[in-house]
């Protein structure tokens, strides 16, 4: 604040700028005292003798000075009580101690007869202040009767409990201490000072009531939002936790999801949205959405993340977030992955062997500018993957790369299911209830199968060479490979049926190279044909006097599901799949 500027404006600074430029010799505050002097000179040209100010009567009552101790105590709007002793015995209590507690008699020990100070777990302390010299507070203690109190334990010097109370002195018995004024020697005491704070205290509850409200409505928005269900693919072994932060931090965003994408692919997301509060949860919940949609078209990872940079500035252009989306194909035994300023993906080996993914890793989404590119990471069978947010490894202690390979030292050793490893990795690095960040793990395990479960997971595969003459070859490929997976008629001649669907349709609108595929897993057939072009099929209603185009219809009608995707080499895929009987 400008002091300079608003002094001005106090009462008398007037009249002292008055007497500034008057130019007067004296300062403006002796003038004052001079003018006020010779209004009161006497008579006789004496001036009027001036009392100690402490000891003139004033208009509210009688001077400090003339007040004794009890008086002095008795005023005060607060609980007080005077204890002396070893055994602490009552010598006072004021009217505002009888009021809040009811009388009390003098003499006996607190212990018996201040049965308030047991409910506020003050007597424990009386020895203490009493033995140090120290006082001690005891802050927001309730009693059996709902009122809250802070109590404050003060040691007293020695005295005479008559001098300390207004009362006649009792007789000595001529024995004094070492300064000989007559004190009893050892009888200090302590002086308890009680204030209700029952209103605050209640305040203080309701404060607390509401943030945990509202901090539960952050969290129940949180999880609603997360997957309720993790989808679990033929091929892999899913777990994941959300850990929200202690209660004393805000809900953030962090967020993690799993997505099929048909012919046995997978998508896996997590990410993590800067900043707090519902608004956090409510940016990361527009952004698994999105995500959602975007795995639908099965992008690439890179265009993927490049979708939703763009989609993230529109949304909230001061939230940022961090994100990996990676996708895992069966065939190919690895992820492939691109990343938004999110930390790397962890792979362990079946030997215990962890690897750490690398570039490219762009910057956080939002930041718009950026070319985005995807990697790849093997995973191979008996390997395990884990994607986690920065509130699992970054502690302020330390650098956030130290715990990373914290993470990367305790991955090593985790054994066991995926959400045994989840538990494990939550409790190697240290993160409780009262951890001040939100976590989010999500471990994926590729198991490697033997004996009766790998007989349930087969592949086969076809080049297409030639021309027409392919199509009556797949047909007969896919007869006998269907026979030895021992499927039943019925199925085997739907999976021919769309197997020649898929197969013609590549003939007709594809180019080389061209290749059939069939896989079997636990839960179902998948059938899927490649070629080296890339104009996607649609499913369209034909014409009844149409020759052509029903063959997306009628796999569309036969199979669970289908759909198309652009291969990295420039061409593109078309697959359907048969979910399997029980």
């Amino acid at each position: 604040m400008n002091f300079t500027r608003w002094s001005a404006r106090l009462p008398g600074t007037q009249r002292r700028a008055a007497a500034r430029d008057d130019r007067s010799p004296v300062p403006a505050a002796r003038a004052e005292y001079a003018q006020a002097q010779a209004a009161a000179t006497l008579p006789d040209g004496t001036l009027p003798a001036t009392p100690d100010t402490a000891s003139v009567p004033t208009a509210t009552g009688p001077a400090l000075d003339d007040l004794s101790a009890r008086e002095i105590l008795g005023r005060l709007p607060v609980a007080v009580a005077l204890l002396h002793g070893p055994d602490h015995r009552v010598a006072y209590v004021n009217e505002a101690y009888e009021t809040a507690f009811g009388p009390r008699p003098c003499g006996a020990p607190a212990a018996e007869t201040l049965p308030e100070l047991a409910e506020l777990s003050v007597l424990p302390l009386l020895d203490q202040v009493l033995r140090s010299g120290t006082a001690r507070t005891v802050k927001s203690r309730r009693t059996a009767g709902g009122s809250s109190y802070t109590v404050t334990c003060t040691p007293v010097a020695p005295w005479d409990s008559g001098e300390a109370t207004g009362t006649e002195n009792p007789k000595t018995d001529g024995r004094t201490d070492s300064r000989g004024d007559g004190r009893s020697e050892g009888k200090g005491g302590v002086l308890v000072y009680a204030a209700d704070v029952t209103d605050h205290a209640e305040a203080v509850e309701r404060l607390r009531t509401s943030e945990r409200r509202h901090r539960e409505t952050a969290v129940t928005l949180q999880r609603s939002l997360l997957p309720q269900e993790l989808e679990q693919p033929d091929d892999l072994r899913i777990a994941a936790t959300y850990q929200p932060g202690g209660t004393d931090a805000a809900v953030g965003g962090d967020w993690y999801d799993v997505i099929t994408l048909g012919a046995g692919r997978t998508a896996l997301v997590i990410g993590d949205v800067m900043g707090r509060g519902v608004r956090a949860a409510a940016v990361m919940g527009q952004l698994r959405t999105a995500v959602r949609a975007y795995a639908r078209l099965d992008l690439p990872p890179h265009e993927v993340i490049q979708l939703l940079d763009v989609l993230a500035s529109e949304i909230d252009a001061t939230q940022i977030a961090t994100c990996v989306y990676a996708v895992h194909d069966p065939n190919e035994g690895q992820l492939v992955y691109a990343s938004a300023g999110h930390l790397p993906i962890l792979v362990r080996d079946e030997d215990g062997t962890v690897e750490r993914a690398a570039d490219p890793t762009g910057p956080p989404l939002g930041t718009g500018g950026w070319i985005h590119t995807s990697g790849t990471i093997a995973l191979p069978p008996g390997s395990t993957a884990v994607l986690y947010t920065d509130g699992l490894v970054e502690r302020r202690s330390e650098d956030i790369d130290e715990g990373v390979a914290s993470l990367a030292r305790a991955l090593s050793g985790a054994k066991g299911s995926p959400q045994v490893v989840c538990d494990r990795l939550i409790r190697s690095l240290g993160v409780t209830a009262e951890h001040d960040d939100d976590v989010a793990v999500l471990v994926v395990q590729h198991p490697a199968r033997t004996g009766a479960d790998a007989e349930l997971f087969h592949n086969a595969a076809l080049d297409l060479l030639g021309g027409i003459e392919a199509a009556p070859r797949a047909r007969a490929f896919a007869t006998g490979v269907l026979t030895s997976w021992r499927f039943p008629a019925e199925l085997r001649d739907l999976g021919v049926l769309a197997t020649s669907e898929l197969v013609a349709n590549s003939l007709q609108h594809g180019t080389p190279p061209m290749c059939l595929g069939l896989r079997r897993t636990d839960r179902r057939l998948i059938i899927e044909v490649t070629d080296g072009d890339d104009h996607l099929p649609r499913r369209r209603q034909a014409e009844p006097a149409d020759e052509a185009g029903r063959g997306i219809e009628i796999i569309a009608s036969i199979a669970t599901s289908w759909g198309s995707r652009r291969t990295p080499g420039g061409g593109k895929a078309v697959w359907c799949e048969f979910a399997l009987p029980r």
